[in-house]
């Protein structure tokens, strides 16, 4: 559907549907107080109300709270695919633009890619009315551009592991690389392996696909920052030789949302133009059994030199993470690096699936994150790192084990697997995003419908822009 700013006075069809957000308090005043009484509407957040002889769409909310608009505006634009109008119309205003286009775009999102019959429906223009389009410009675009790089990242996440292997992902980046106009680099198995990528190639080694670091550059002229993204792009995860329970495994397309979400955070940067240089890395890998996988009990060589004991083939996202943080920060100097990966149902068991993990050593950076997220509607939360669970991650016969030794604070353990790869100048320019549980779902939740969520582009692209 196609979403247009105008002006209050332009004319509008009068079979045109008019969507009204109301609180408690509005409610009572408005002209047709007694119809929605009688037909039991009492404004309660998410909730509807169609009056059809009218042409109205009442859609209640706590009150004007930015996440209270998003949220009922993607309840209401489920409504208005379900019914019979071609065009609808909201006004807006310069506080809730955002708002109300990530709850459009969000919110009406599906995916179809495998329907042989996708429902067809007959909703295609929504209009969203103001006082002055000059003035709300800009936020419209911008909103558009997120929304859009979210839904892009769903899309990649959704995919199934067969069409969105190692080589395919590597392909689909040199496929934006070309409509974004970014430098593109991909290393293949023979090129990772001159590079002393050994824990990643061992993660790779038993499938039948090439395994892919893949590095895309957004370099605009006299940028005032560096940033690097890493992300983590496993495109289907089996759990190798510590094999997953089935149950488990039904999802593993969604362990490759890191890797979508550093995609879709450069395709923002890039349409928005922002003068910042930006460098996105991902290790796109397949974890398969064979008679080649790599085993509990083998011993690795990082990258950086350190060697590592597998205990279990299932924790392989933190050892492709090893390898790319490395070649990452000895490609680029950058002022800030950044991993996302759906790195650990531990982080689920301590956050709840809702909520992205939030790990590195800068408070101050920590701090700037949480209000970018807040702002952006995601949530995020800051997992501490302390000397007693580094203890855990002791290994006898190696510099280090890919899983600590007790059952306990999992999602930081891995996290501090991770820093023993952050070069010691990097330390407070690096942070660790796990999102293992705000990356997917199977149950709809605010914004989010099933599938990929594209977790981690709205918050870090708010970082981006507003960054100094």
């Amino acid at each position: 559907m196609n979403i247009e700013l105008m002006n209050n006075s332009s004319s509008q069809s009068k079979e045109s549907l008019k969507v009204v957000l109301f609180t408690k308090e509005t409610l009572t005043s408005d002209k047709n107080a007694k119809l929605y009484k009688k037909a039991g509407f009492k404004a309660a957040q998410d909730t509807n109300c169609f009056l059809y002889e009218k042409n109205i769409l009442a859609c209640g909310l706590e009150d004007m709270h930015n996440d209270n608009v998003r949220s009922t505006i993607a309840t209401a634009i489920k409504t208005l695919k379900a019914a019979n109008y071609k065009t609808a119309n909201l006004n807006v205003q310069s506080s809730n633009t955002k708002a109300i286009i990530e709850g459009i775009i969000l919110g009406g999102y599906e995916f179809n890619a495998y329907k042989s019959k996708p429902k067809k429906v007959k909703l295609k223009e929504i209009y969203l009315l103001c006082d002055d389009v000059k003035e709300l410009k800009d936020s419209f675009e911008e909103s558009i551009i997120i929304a859009e790089a979210t839904c892009f990242t769903r899309d990649i996440v959704n995919t199934t592991p067969d069409d969105m292997n190692p080589p395919a992902l590597a392909k689909l980046a040199k496929k934006l690389a070309k409509e974004n106009k970014l430098e593109c680099d991909i290393l293949g198995n023979k090129e990772l392996k001159k590079e002393k990528c050994e824990a990643m190639l061992a993660v790779g080694r038993a499938s039948r696909h090439d395994t892919k670091l893949i590095h895309l550059a957004y370099k605009p002229a006299n940028p005032k920052k560096i940033i690097s993204l890493v992300g983590k792009g496993l495109t289907y995860d089996s759990g190798g030789l510590s094999l997953k329970p089935a149950t488990s495994m039904v999802t593993m397309k969604m362990d490759k949302a890191g890797a979508c979400a550093v995609l879709g955070i450069i395709k923002v940067v890039s349409e928005l133009k922002l003068d910042i240089e930006v460098h996105a890395f991902v290790g796109a890998v397949e974890n398969m059994l064979g008679g080649d996988a790599y085993k509990p009990d083998d011993v690795l060589k990082s990258r950086k030199g350190d060697t590592i004991e597998v205990r279990n083939t299932d924790a392989e996202g933190r050892l492709v993470l090893a390898d790319v943080l490395d070649y990452a920060q000895d490609t680029v100097q950058s002022d800030y690096l950044f991993d996302f990966a759906t790195l650990t149902g531990a982080c689920m068991v301590a956050l709840g699936q809702y909520t992205t993990g939030v790990m590195g050593h800068s408070n101050r950076l920590r701090h700037d994150i949480s209000k970018a997220s807040s702002k952006a509607g995601e949530l995020t939360a800051s997992l501490p790192f302390n000397k007693h669970l580094k203890k855990q991650l002791k290994s006898d016969i190696a510099d280090i084990c890919n899983i600590s030794n007790k059952p306990y604070g999992g999602a930081i353990t891995a996290g501090m697997f991770l820093d023993n790869f952050i070069k010691e100048e990097n330390k407070d320019k690096w942070l660790h995003f796990d999102i293992a549980g705000s990356a997917y779902t199977e149950s709809p939740w605010d914004v989010n419908v099933h599938g990929g969520t594209g977790a981690g582009v709205r918050f870090m692209s708010e970082f981006l822009k507003n960054i100094k």
